[in-house]
């Protein structure tokens, strides 16, 4: 059954494409949603989302030696991402993690939830645990700062960009020049049946709606990747940089973590996330799954595209490491073709740390 949020419903809103489908891509006027967006006095309707419940006292020392994120000790409160890799170390599931005390939550997208929680629940044995997917009964919304008004509410705190304990940055700018520091993100978990009410309640605080548009023109420029955008049957997260805050790289075993281990100290990833800056000039934005050409070859796909408020059109592409990163790249989507500014996310010489003196290739942005 497709979900539809009942914010549909409401004034101006134009329903969403993939993968944000069943919720609104604006309400009416999406440049002004992306601004009131950037600056907090918006909030999107991100109840498309899965929401996945495990419960019992092993809960976090279960989901510890399945996944990528130190989360033993987790705080009631305390928020952090953590992966379930394949055994080649290939991403299977991107989760936002956050517990209360007494349950932990884990926000994925949605088409993750169902396959997730049947992993999961395939994989308790005799544990003290219960797995729950309760994506029909909860919802989220997302902001770029914490309400006040949905101070009492479950909230997930993004820790993008900063490098996580046992985490390691493979960009070539510093924590301080991370653009994704110009978008603190926050998810609250609001019950399915309270959601129009609680979207009239913020707007009482003098709140407004912001569509899939705003967030994800947002996030893109973030440099944040997105499970099901960014990531493909290959993905392993050196390549997006998820080193930094979903991988513990101290901590014991988990399926997969000998590849993760292997690609960081000894080897580099195949591919690497770019942000690409692209010519405007055309009033069109290219399709995902655009190809990126470098002299004449096609080099790697455009992964998430986006109209920025104040950059222009913008876009997310998975490149092949060896592509220079001075190179020019343009985009080419059928008979359209794009100039596009290449900036790096994931260092071309990523990984390899042992034995490794100084910091990456330090070249432009």
């Amino acid at each position: 059954m497709t979900y539809l949020s009942p914010l549909l419903t409401r004034p101006g809103a134009v329903a969403a494409g993939a993968p944000d489908q069943g919720t609104a891509s604006h309400y009416g006027d999406p440049f002004k949603e992306q601004r009131a967006l950037a600056r907090g006095a918006a909030f999107v309707d991100l109840s498309h989302r899965g929401v996945v419940t495990v419960t019992g006292p092993d809960r976090l020392s279960w989901l510890n030696t399945l996944s990528s994120q130190l989360l033993l000790g987790l705080e009631p409160g305390s928020s952090t991402e953590t992966l379930l890799l394949s055994v080649q170390g290939r991403i299977e599931y991107n989760a936002r993690v956050v517990d209360d005390g007494t349950t932990t939550w884990l926000l994925v997208e949605g088409f993750e939830a169902e396959g997730m929680a049947a992993w999961l629940d395939r994989m308790k044995f005799m544990l003290r645990v219960e797995i729950a997917d309760v994506s029909d009964t909860w919802a989220v919304l997302g902001s770029v700062k914490r309400l006040e008004a949905l101070a009492a509410r479950t909230v997930w705190v993004d820790p993008w960009p900063r490098v996580a304990v046992g985490g390691y940055a493979y960009s070539v700018v510093t924590e301080e020049e991370h653009p994704g520091l110009e978008r603190p993100w926050f998810e609250y978990l609001i019950p399915q049946a309270e959601l129009a009410s609680t979207v009239d309640e913020l707007a009482d605080h003098g709140l407004s709606l912001a569509g899939a548009m705003a967030s994800e023109a947002l996030r893109v420029a973030a440099w944040r990747p997105r499970a099901g955008a960014e990531t493909d049957e290959k993905t392993i997260p050196h390549e997006l940089d998820l080193i930094r805050t979903a991988v513990h790289l101290d901590k014991g075993c988990y399926k997969g973590q000998e590849t993760v281990a292997r690609v960081h100290n000894l080897g580099h990833p195949p591919r690497r996330l770019v942000f690409l800056q692209l010519d405007g000039s055309q009033h069109t934005l290219p399709a995902v799954g655009s190809v990126v050409v470098a002299g004449g070859r096609t080099v790697g796909r455009v992964t998430s595209v986006a109209q920025h408020y104040e950059m222009g059109a913008v876009a997310l592409a998975i490149v092949k490491r060896s592509v220079d990163p001075l190179g020019e790249l343009v985009v080419q989507d059928g008979d359209d073709v794009y100039a596009a500014a290449q900036e790096i996310i994931v260092a071309p010489d990523a990984g390899q740390v042992v034995g490794r003196a100084t910091g990456f290739l330090k070249g432009r942005r």
